[in-house]
């Protein structure tokens, strides 16, 4: 928050990890407590995590009127959690800013009243334009890592359904180490997926052929981004990634972006991964 110079908070619910319904659960006791001090007009919400959800629940279950920024995404995918908490906040909410048309398609055939439904575009459109020019000034992540534009491909793999499979993990990894014998793979490595790969006895050979480092800050995330080869990476950094002008895959179950794979993106169909070009190197999710 210091780096994106965000002010603080005036209330912090202290809420940290947990099972899907233990962190909702007491987000959603936490959040109705500020409601009933604050008694706000409106409560706004944003994206698809658990405390969008907590957030949209506590204020219609007071009778408070929701607006969901992000509204209307899907990825058609129920096993992803982010999914559930999409199409739950939507139908809970009574405004919904939509970030394109085809979001805007997939509330209406949902039932959504069209007078609910705005067409607002997207907020990650605008990050990106405003966070892209402040990384190029601050971030100092390609001096760090001895990167050179273009001269890299940058991943990332978080996803439970990624890291949790055993045979879907090596089998991204495996790819990686193929693609990093011609490359530099830069992967910043979430704590999930250096917990498996530990586990799956995999860490030290991917560690002798990948550039894993640390999680990174958003600033450092966003140069990552903009310099690429190409860049496999998560859906937040994939929209990102769409808007900076490089090419990527995306690798997760859905993209759930609203019409993003016509912007380039493969997304996923299942483990089976194989190496393809597309403005240089990138990794393909396929049936085939």
């Amino acid at each position: 928050m210091r780096e994106l110079e965000i002010p603080r908070p005036d209330y912090n619910l202290g809420i940290g990890s947990g099972t899907h319904g233990a962190q909702t659960g007491k987000m959603l006791e936490a959040i109705e407590k500020v409601l009933l001090e604050e008694k706000p007009d409106w409560v706004l919400v944003h994206g698809d995590t658990n405390s969008t959800l907590a957030g949209a629940l506590a204020a219609v279950k007071l009778h408070i009127p929701v607006a969901h920024v992000e509204a209307g995404l899907r990825s058609f995918n129920r096993h992803m959690p982010e999914e559930i908490n999409r199409v739950l906040t939507d139908h809970a909410s009574d405004l919904l800013f939509a970030p394109t048309k085809t979001a805007v398609i997939n509330l209406r055939h949902e039932g959504i009243p069209e007078e609910r439904i705005k067409l607002v575009g997207d907020v990650m459109f605008d990050s990106a334009l405003f966070y892209g020019k402040r990384a190029e000034r601050q971030s100092q992540i390609l001096n760090k890592l001895d990167l050179k534009p273009k001269g890299y491909v940058l991943a990332t793999v978080h996803r439970a359904e990624n890291t949790d499979d055993p045979v879907r993990l090596k089998v991204i990894f495996d790819a990686l180490c193929e693609i990093a014998g011609e490359i530099k793979v830069v992967l910043p490595l979430h704590p999930r997926t250096r917990e498996a790969l530990i586990k799956s006895g995999m860490h030290d050979k991917v560690a002798s052929g990948i550039c894993l480092t640390e999680p990174v800050g958003y600033l450092d995330m966003v140069m990552l981004e903009k310099t690429p080869a190409s860049s496999p990476q998560i859906p937040a950094a994939c929209k990102r990634g769409v808007f900076l002008p490089r090419a990527l895959r995306y690798l997760a179950g859905g993209d759930g972006m609203g019409g993003i794979g016509r912007a380039g993106v493969e997304l996923s169909c299942s483990p089976h991964i194989k190496k393809s070009y597309y403005s240089s190197y990138s990794l393909q999710l396929s049936n085939s």
